[in-house]
């Protein structure tokens, strides 16, 4: 192995969730802290063998020790890198059978005198490039398995407007109009396609957002239940879903609105 690679010795210890993924194999990015971190342990738990994908070094090997799994350095914003985690993946377990593509940044600029290139071009690297690049590079193994299952992780910000960051909102929303067309394209070959949702949640990704929060009085939703969705998602049927994850609702899919066909043409 490289530096790049760790295997844990630590067992997973007692699988609480039944084993409803026994022999599975699934991969994680951005699983070193927060949504991913927790998606990690729920998976593993559920019986999976996980491999955890993070440029987080130091936090991914602590999570992977955690799950029993291994340890992969990765630039998700780079195709071939992407390409190299699910190579590793198959020669530590023979395949791939889910893959929970999470990782993201916040963006750092707006559109105007704030905008930045730099950190306009790494947030779309991150939480755009990210999905497309990971899905296309999973797709083969998943193949290979029979089919499998995507998980992408979107925010509310790909369902709503958000005039605070709208970089942000602009690549989640690419995000979930990924999901949802991929569902359906990918359904043939028994691959499901589905991302999450979820409002602010437990995450790095909203350390700048906290003193606001908390001034609002505004909930900060437990990385556990984006997981528990997570998990729900990967052991249900539903493909092109868009879950959105909420305080103090149940998260399920969200119901979007047809758009309206094409009418009477004006004066016929």
């Amino acid at each position: 192995m490289t530096t790049a690679e760790s295997g844990a010795a630590a067992p997973r210890g007692e699988q609480s969730d039944g084993g409803a993924l026994q022999g599975k194999v699934a991969i994680v990015t951005g699983a070193a802290s927060g949504l991913g971190r927790a998606t990690a342990l729920a998976l593993a738990r559920a019986g999976a063998q996980v491999v955890v994908a993070d440029l987080d070094a130091r936090g991914g090997r602590e999570v992977a020790d955690m799950v029993g799994g291994h340890f992969r350095a990765c630039d998700v914003s780079d195709l071939d890198a992407n390409r190299a985690l699910v190579e590793f993946t198959q020669e530590m377990y023979g395949g791939v059978d889910i893959a929970l593509l999470n990782a993201g940044v916040a963006t750092g600029c707006g559109v105007g005198e704030d905008f930045d290139p730099a950190r306009y071009h790494r947030a779309m690297g991150a939480n755009l490039d990210g999905v497309v690049f990971g899905t296309h590079a999973v797709l083969p193994a998943l193949r290979a398995r029979g089919g499998g299952s995507i998980v992408a992780t979107a925010s509310l910000a790909g369902l709503a407007a958000v005039p605070l960051d709208p970089l942000y909102a602009a690549n989640k929303h690419a995000v979930v109009g990924l999901a949802r067309s991929l569902g359906p394209a990918l359904a043939p070959e028994n691959v499901r396609f589905n991302a999450v949702c979820p409002g602010f949640a437990e995450s790095r990704i909203i350390d700048h957002l906290r003193g606001m929060l908390s001034e609002q009085g505004l909930p900060v939703i437990p990385a556990e239940t984006v997981a528990d969705t997570v998990l729900r998602i990967v052991t249900g049927d539903g493909t092109g879903e868009c879950w959105f994850i909420q305080v103090g609702r149940e998260p399920e899919p969200f119901r979007f609105r047809n758009v309206p066909g094409p009418g009477k043409p004006v004066g016929v």
